[in-house]
């Protein structure tokens, strides 16, 4: 495991202990990052018409196709740090 796979799952652990949750721009950036940073590029269908949840996911998600890994990994782990700060 490399030092930026630690980094990131530490990240992942550490976004659990926030004193308040962030907004829900910030959940998706996260959830984004971190799909991005641990599958990589989208895979799999897109939601139904009526999950808007889901379809915020799989938007968000896709956004970051042709990101690499680590630096999807990266920016997640810069934006933990910020939360957390």
């Amino acid at each position: 495991m490399t030092d930026l796979s630690r980094a990131f799952d530490q990240a992942a652990a550490d976004i659990q202990q926030l004193a308040s949750r962030p907004d829900n721009d910030t959940l998706l950036k996260l959830y984004a990052l971190y799909k991005q940073g641990s599958e990589g590029d989208l895979s799999g269908a897109q939601p139904g018409f009526f999950d808007f949840v889901g379809t915020a996911k799989y938007e968000a998600w896709a956004q970051l196709n042709g990101v690499t890994r680590d630096e999807a990994m990266s920016r997640y782990i810069a934006l933990v740090e910020q939360l957390l700060a």
